[in-house]
């Protein structure tokens, strides 16, 4: 029988400006790490790292990639064990936009958002 794998908790905001919080299920692969995430018909997963940190570092810059922002972290499953609030959010920083066209179309999504 396989060892439960550890279950994080992301959050942020999604690529229409929405709050989100959902598990980030991490599969063991051949001793690397995969994460997996799932929002509404979106399924994202990382190609398999040498650890979960790595694995989780990935995730976030490719949902970054797809235009989510504020986007934090935290162990939410250590195995079977619910870890509850005990762990500390990790925050993930918006990277800086590239090009000005970029930072014009941020801003008028912002406008339409209403912040």
């Amino acid at each position: 029988m396989a060892s439960p794998t550890n279950t994080y908790q992301i959050s942020g905001l999604d690529d229409l400006g929405r709050g989100f919080n959902r598990q980030v299920e991490m599969k063991v692969l051949s001793g690397t790490f995969q994460a997996s995430f799932r929002y509404e018909r979106f399924l994202l997963e990382t190609e398999p790292q040498a650890t979960e940190q790595a694995a989780v570092a990935m995730l976030v810059n490719q949902l970054q990639d797809q235009g989510y922002t504020q986007l934090r972290s935290r162990l939410q499953f250590q195995g079977e064990a619910y870890l509850g609030n005990q762990e500390l959010w990790e925050e993930h920083h918006d990277p800086e936009p590239k090009g000005i066209l970029t930072r014009l179309l941020q801003a008028i999504r912002s406008t339409f958002r209403g912040g």
